[in-house]
């Protein structure tokens, strides 16, 4: 009877698999090279789209802007006196 079993290897870590992340890594490498100026006439657009992105996603925490129900003013301490 045969005790052996044999291990099971990634896909990755196969000859089939290194050979297909090294073709990958070649093919990358020319796509970037031979489309350079198309990826960088796309920054300024890119760099746009990710500012008014962060802009309005972290106004998230802010809460209402306006001060809905103070009419426009800043809410003050109770008390009526500074706390300094």
């Amino acid at each position: 009877m045969n005790t052996e079993h044999a291990e099971k290897t990634s896909f990755w870590r196969s000859p089939i698999g290194l050979v297909l992340c090294g073709f990958l890594a070649i093919a990358a490498v020319f796509v970037v090279l031979e489309h350079r100026a198309h990826l960088l006439g796309l920054w300024p657009l890119l760099f746009l789209l990710v500012c008014g992105g962060m802009h309005f996603f972290m106004h998230r925490g802010h809460g209402e802007h306006g001060a809905h129900g103070h009419g426009g003013q800043l809410p003050t301490n109770k008390r009526g006196d500074d706390e300094r």
